[in-house]
């Protein structure tokens, strides 16, 4: 079969899937295709070329459910929960996009055009669409990289100065965390936390915009 940019991208992204983006080079690409490795080189300049170019085929295939009714509140969880289940999909390189790639979110990319259009929506002045949603992209792909590394599951277990395990500040005993695995907060727990957090605080810089205010300072 003859060797094609897609073909090339869906071998790499199985190889990546399996072993991690370390493991991927040119000959085990070529060995998977049952290429010679030179004959890669036709349509790929390199490895990172394939990464980037894998990284926009996953990208690609982003879908969320377009709840055009809903409020907005609803439809920005429903997009960043299948942002994170396509992270979760392909965690290897998602995490290495997180980390190496800060142009892996395209103008065009469906989670982007979806993103700015429900931050739009909520009542965002048009000149700051742009900067809302950025921010929104920053704090979730930092959870999301976090969640991929272990580092937030090992950040979860760390508790405040000063807590003995079973206390509050008021020693009376009570949980740590409403949901408990293995002695760490559940991720998916932690991260419907920090939605609601973003949520609220767009839903509180609306309020004071309407306010008067303006929605970037206060």
């Amino acid at each position: 079969m003859p060797l094609t940019e897609a073909g090339i991208y869906a071998a790499a992204l199985r190889l990546i899937d399996e072993d991690g983006v370390e493991a991927l080079t040119m000959r085990r690409l070529a060995t998977a295709l049952d290429a010679n490795p030179m004959s890669l080189y036709h349509h790929v300049p390199n490895k990172e070329a394939v990464l980037r170019g894998v990284t926009r085929m996953v990208g690609a295939q982003f879908r969320t459910v377009t709840l055009e009714d809903a409020p907005w509140q609803e439809r920005i969880r429903l997009l960043a929960t299948d942002f994170r289940t396509l992270a979760h999909r392909h965690p290897e390189l998602m995490a290495y996009s997180f980390s190496h790639q800060p142009d892996f979110i395209q103008p065009d990319d469906p989670f982007w055009t979806a993103l700015t259009a429900i931050v739009a929506a909520a009542g965002v002045p048009r000149s700051e669409v742009s900067e809302v949603a950025a921010l929104m992209v920053a704090v979730v792909i930092g959870v999301l990289a976090a969640e991929l590394n272990g580092s937030l599951h090992q950040w979860s277990t760390l508790k405040p100065p000063g807590f003995d395990d079973g206390e509050d500040g008021d020693g009376e005993a009570e949980p740590y965390s409403a949901d408990v695995v293995s002695g760490a907060p559940d991720q998916d727990h932690m991260f419907r936390l920090v939605m609601d957090t973003l949520i609220t605080g767009l839903e509180s810089r609306l309020a004071a915009g309407r306010d008067g205010r303006d929605i970037g300072r206060r």
